[in-house]
């Protein structure tokens, strides 16, 4: 056996492309390049500024910042980056000034909980975790400009989050002017008279602590006592956004608990309608945009006041036309009205199923809300038993002055609308099996024949026994009668038109070590200060230990407590802001990981600037409105933005919402952040479990027989997500080992269209090695390493495939078509072995390796360099197509008889209509069934002949 493998090794082409060959290859270019500085972008001003003029096009192309995990990448994590690359490359050959780099969202929590189990410090784990990510990723011949490299964690990119936030926290949301200004032009309005305080205090009256007070009030950024998602697992409060539907957290699946805390929030609110509109100035895909909108949640409808004693219950409905079917109402067992609305005892006559057992309404309050303290907002909406307790007290029905029952209910929830809803159980399917399960009365307001005991009807209909004195909506369909009960409710003071909208505030405090330290403290009383611009960055201090100090989910005085506020020292300092010099608290949270990635692509464009987050002129060089796109209408921003569809809502949302504040504080001339978005599919790979469900190493099973094993062991085949869970990664490096990078890069990009899911197959990529082997044929002896090309000039028919092909390509690259570039790429390759054996002519042979290029870029780079060019060909010239060659010298007319296509003709181009028909009526077939001449010929020049026999 020995003996075979050495006889096959030397009988091997001492110059063929091996993976071996490829490594060498590839080394030498990435360190060419990187010397060189080949695919540094120059920018308008500042350090990067170029020496020359700019190039008249230029282009910002992202990819979404990764996180740099300890299990390094697998072959799917570069999908999208390489993708990226080949647009780069290409739009660089062409002419382009092309700004792509990439830096490390490093701020999170597995490296803060790897730093709680094993002591060691979050950077030392995260700079260990970005260098493996970086090896990984250079060996794939990325083109990125590495001057523009960042990490959240670096103190010279958090200095600026911190900034940022600043503005942020030192800004007001104007709704007049639908912008936001800085709190001080707010300042300046209250000292001038020109706008008054809503309570009718007088401004100039009042101390600083209260006027602050006022002003923290109209805040972007602002505290407030909230209804948190607590997860003792990681030590944490969570957004919304990052509990899953099952109330676990979406990092790492622990139980979440609701919980009140005091905690910074963002008024993301106050931009609402920016958000939805300007979606429709975005070259993103619907689905994206869908999910933004169903998640802000815009509603039109109204809100209406039901009167419950000397208090009032607020609810918003879309639904105003079925406000006589309401027959209770529902509120949040978080509520705050709900212990003023309790009563004292039971009226008399209460139905017992509306006590839960209780001896008065208060107990029926406390004990329902302990038996729901654990429940996830997902369990309490979906589930199927209905349940709830009376407050033992009523409201009044606006509209025909019935008084209605109060419940607590845990389908009702306080983060949404207002925490309570009038019931109209005739018409909706919870209100029905909740009416139903405590025997309230059912009204029927939109007219159905099935009525509405049995089941809710959630049909269309006129609206029915919906009349008082002064209104009747009786025959109204649901749009007229939704005005006319507004235009009542308004008239009548029981409420008014309104928008209301699913999206909630931003919580933007995190209870962590390993993020970025807000730059506020608190005086004595507690109330917040901003820290001057001269004291930023606030560092993070060194601590012994990392972990949270959590809670008692049961215990509601139990407070969790972050890991820096055991960094006495760091925690309690004395400033002088204005006052003189006195005490005060840093705050002992961070922000969120999402902080730096919501604005990262502002310091890709300027990363070297230590005066400013980044410099106007660059800003609006790299992101500015381009009217010459879309008009006035253009919002500017990223060129292309890659990345999963994952990231729809929360990462892109904070995004959006940071960039505008931005944009309205006058700090960047784009409205949006991301002009256009592009959502890659995954690379997929089949997965193996034994006996017991257990994930197996998927590299060590064997087929045999149509059947897998592990060993002896057989095991089970399934399908899904490449991933360390399932154990069926597989690295890139290991691929570019055994292949090279330039057959990986070929492969990813082969596999199928760049936007949909793909099936890895190893076995696979040996075509995309054998493609690069036929292509490196065609310009370099094997058995020599001479270039065999020749000065012969190719046939016609070579010209019309080669431009042919370039006009192909040139499309697909611009449309990330790279699957489709490559096809026709492997279709050139195969017409140069077949028609030129003994090597391409060099007028062949040139183009091809100019667009192998942007895909297979580092032997590209090799076959250019022996093919006698000096330099990189990372800057072009792309080939262009020339007309001639592509105008066909024949074209196929169909010949129809009868209506029906019967025979298909060969003939020039430029056949007049007169040869069009006698080669039609000459046709064999044709003449077969005519019958002597045919009555009429009708021919459509260069489209068809039609015969009437």
């Amino acid at each position: 056996m020995t003996q075979n493998v050495e006889q096959t090794a030397s009988a091997s082409p001492a110059h063929r492309y091996t993976a071996e060959l490829a490594g060498a290859i590839e080394q030498r270019w990435r360190d060419e390049w990187r010397e060189k500085g080949v695919f540094n972008a120059p920018n308008p001003v500042g350090p990067l500024q170029g020496d020359g003029p700019l190039p008249a096009e230029k282009l910002f192309i992202l990819d979404m910042f990764p996180y740099p995990s300890s299990a390094g990448l697998h072959v799917g994590h570069p999908l999208g980056y390489i993708a990226t690359d080949v647009y780069a490359r290409y739009h660089r050959m062409n002419g382009a000034n092309v700004l792509h780099t990439m830096g490390f969202d490093a701020f999170g929590l597995p490296a803060e909980q790897y730093a709680v189990q094993t002591g060691t410090h979050p950077r030392v784990t995260t700079e260990k975790n970005v260098a493996r990510y970086l090896e990984q990723i250079s060996s794939l011949g990325l083109a990125h400009d590495e001057r523009r490299r960042v990490s959240t964690t670096d103190p010279e990119f958090y200095h600026w989050t911190q900034w940022i936030f600043l503005q942020i926290y030192n800004a007001w949301y104007d709704a007049a002017q639908d912008r936001a200004r800085p709190i001080a032009e707010l300042e300046a309005e209250f000292d001038s008279g020109a706008r008054a305080l809503d309570d009718g205090r007088d401004w100039n009256a009042l101390s600083r602590a209260e006027k602050n007070a006022v002003l923290d009030g109209f805040r972007l950024v602002y505290e407030s006592n909230s209804l948190v998602n607590w997860c003792p697992g990681l030590g944490t409060v969570l957004a919304n956004e990052e509990v899953t539907a099952d109330g676990r957290s979406e990092r790492g699946n622990f139980p979440v608990f609701r919980k009140q805390l005091r905690q910074w929030m963002m008024r993301i609110t106050a931009y609402s309608d920016r958000l939805i509109d300007d979606l429709d100035l975005l070259d993103w895909p619907e689905k994206v945009k869908a999910m933004q909108r169903n998640w802000i949640g815009r509603s039109y409808g109204a809100r209406v006041r039901f009167p419950s004693g000397d208090r009032t219950i607020e609810v918003f409905t879309t639904r105003q036309d079925t406000l006589f079917g309401a027959t209770y109402m529902v509120l949040s067992p978080e509520h705050p009205l709900v212990d003023d609305l309790t009563a004292a005892a039971w009226p008399e006559g209460t139905d017992p199923r509306w006590t839960g057992g209780a001896a008065t309404p208060a107990e029926a309050v406390a004990q329902y809300r302990a038996s729901i303290a654990a429940k996830s907002d997902l369990e309490r909406q979906e589930s199927k038993e209905k349940t709830g307790v009376f407050l033992g007290s009523t409201a009044v029905n606006p509209v025909d002055g019935r008084e209605i029952p109060l419940f607590i209910g845990d389908y009702v929830l306080m983060g949404y609308g207002t925490g309570a809803i009038m019931a109209v159980p005739g018409h909706d399917v919870r209100d029905h099996e909740f009416a139903t399960e405590f025997g309230l009365p059912l009204i029927e307001v939109i007219g159905s024949e099935a009525g509405v005991q049995d089941e809710a009807y959630v049909g269309d209909g006129p609206a029915v026994n919906s009349a008082n004195a002064e209104v009747d909506i009786n025959g109204m369909a649901v749009a007229d009668a939704k005005r006319t009960i507004t235009a009542y409710l308004e008239r009548t003071g029981a409420g008014e038109g309104t928008v209301q909208y699913k999206l909630r505030d931003w919580l933007f405090a995190r209870q962590r070590y390993w993020g970025e330290p807000f730059p506020i403290v608190f005086d004595a009383d507690g109330a917040p200060h901003a820290l001057p611009d001269a004291d930023l960055p606030v560092l993070l201090p060194e601590v012994d230990d990392y972990a949270p100090v959590s809670f008692d989910p049961d215990d509601a005085d139990s407070q969790p407590s972050p890991p820096l506020a055991k960094a006495s020292d760091w925690l309690h300092l004395d400033l002088d802001l204005g006052d003189g010099l006195q005490d005060y608290t840093r705050d002992a949270n961070v922000m969120p990981q999402w902080a730096g990635s919501s604005w990262y692509q502002l310091r890709y464009v300027d990363p070297t600037n230590s005066e400013t987050f980044c410099a106007k002129e660059n800003e609006a060089y790299w992101m500015g409105p381009r009217p010459e796109r879309n008009g006035a209408k253009d919002p500017g921003g990223v060129d292309l933005y890659v990345g999963g569809v994952e990231h729809a809502v929360l990462h892109l949302l904070y995004a959006r919402f940071w960039h505008k504040v931005l944009f309205d504080l006058g700090y960047v001339t784009s409205r949006e952040p991301y002009r256009k978005l592009f959502n890659q599919g995954m690379i997929q790979a089949y997965a193996y479990t034994d006996a017991r469900g257990v994930y197996v190493q998927a590299d060590e099973v064997v087929e045999r027989d149509g059947r897998y094993f592990l060993g002896d062991q057989e095991v089970n085949r399934e399908y899904g997500k490449m991933g360390k869970s399932l154990k069926n990664s597989v690295a890139p490096d290991d691929i570019a080992r055994d292949y090279g990078a330039d057959t990986l890069r070929v492969y990813e990009m082969s596999m199928g269209p760049l936007d949909q899911d793909r099936p890895w197959a190893t076995k696979d990529v040996v075509g995309a090695q054998r493609f690069l082997q036929r292509a490196w044929r065609a310009v370099i002896d094997e058995e020599t390493g001479a270039v065999r090309v020749t000065d012969e000039t190719p046939s016609d028919e070579s010209m019309r495939v080669l431009h042919k092909t370039i006009a192909g390509v040139r499309e697909d690259y611009a449309e990330m078509r790279d699957n489709t570039a490559i096809a026709k790429l492997i279709e050139l390759t195969n017409h140069l072995t077949k028609a030129y054996p003994g090597g391409a002519p060099r007028a062949l042979a040139e183009p091809l390796a100019l667009m192998l290029a942007p895909v297979a870029p580092h032997v590209a780079e090799e076959l250019w360099n022996r093919l006698g060019h000096e330099g990189s060909l990372a800057h072009g010239p792309f080939p262009q197509p020339e007309n001639q060659w592509l105008v066909e010298d024949t074209v196929e007319i169909p010949v129809q008889v009868k209506g029906k296509v019967r025979a298909r003709i060969t003939v020039g181009a430029d056949a007049s209509d007169e040869a069009l028909e006698a080669a039609a009526l000459a046709d064999p077939k044709i003449a077969e069934l005519l019958d002597g001449a045919p009555r009429k010929v009708i021919v459509v020049s260069g489209k068809l002949v039609n015969i009437v026999p």
